[in-house]
């Protein structure tokens, strides 16, 4: 059973987190399973290895897309 963890709720978009989500599912070749089988069927590892990859590299992709947004916001 999975933990409900609040403290992160209001930090990220739900939506911008699946996309991180599947974006990782590509880099390690799971998207098909993902897309044949269903999150519901993925092992413990590779559910791991795509959570691990996100935690490693969200602060990063999150700064990129701030900074985005801010220029882009700037421009009006």
């Amino acid at each position: 059973m999975a933990r409900n963890n609040n403290r992160n709720k209001n930090l990220i978009d739900t939506k911008l987190l699946d996309q991180f989500k599947y974006e990782i599912a590509d880099e390690l070749g799971l998207r098909d399973k993902i897309n044949t089988q269903g999150w519901a069927n993925m092992t413990t590892r590779e559910c791991g290895q795509i959570g691990g990859k996100i935690g490693g590299n969200m602060v990063k992709i999150m700064i990129r897309n701030a900074e985005k947004m801010m220029a882009d916001n700037s421009n009006l």
